[in-house]
């Protein structure tokens, strides 16, 4: 199993910055890839950026050039750096852990950018 908890959400408003961490804990060996999801009211989840155990990164055309995905390995902790934040971008944030065969979740932090 992977344990995994975000922090670093808030209120901020547009054109403001945000720093969420994800701390992960468990069987660290048998994770693939992690990422940042966001779920906004009545909406999918969506992927918002990603990496695999090789620090390639995807991200959603979205937020590209605007969030930063990185990893600490020796802090064990997944980062997501987001500049120049919208209104749209309000959503639940949720880490992820992908192993095989499963996919753990965490709690999620909710991001919300003022007009």
């Amino acid at each position: 199993q992977v344990q995994l908890e975000e922090s670093g959400g808030g209120l901020v408003q547009a054109g403001g910055s945000l720093r969420l961490s994800c701390a992960y804990s468990g069987r660290l060996n048998t994770i693939d890839a992690m990422g940042w999801y966001r779920q906004a009211p009545g909406k999918q989840r969506d992927m918002v950026a990603t990496m695999n155990r090789d620090g390639f990164t995807n991200y959603a055309a979205s937020v590209k050039g605007r969030f930063t995905i990185s990893r600490d390995n020796t802090k064990n902790t997944l980062d997501l750096q987001m500049n120049s934040l919208q209104p749209e971008d309000t959503a639940v944030y949720y880490c992820k852990a992908d192993t095989r065969p499963y996919g753990y979740w965490g709690q999620g932090t909710q991001v919300t950018v003022s007009s």
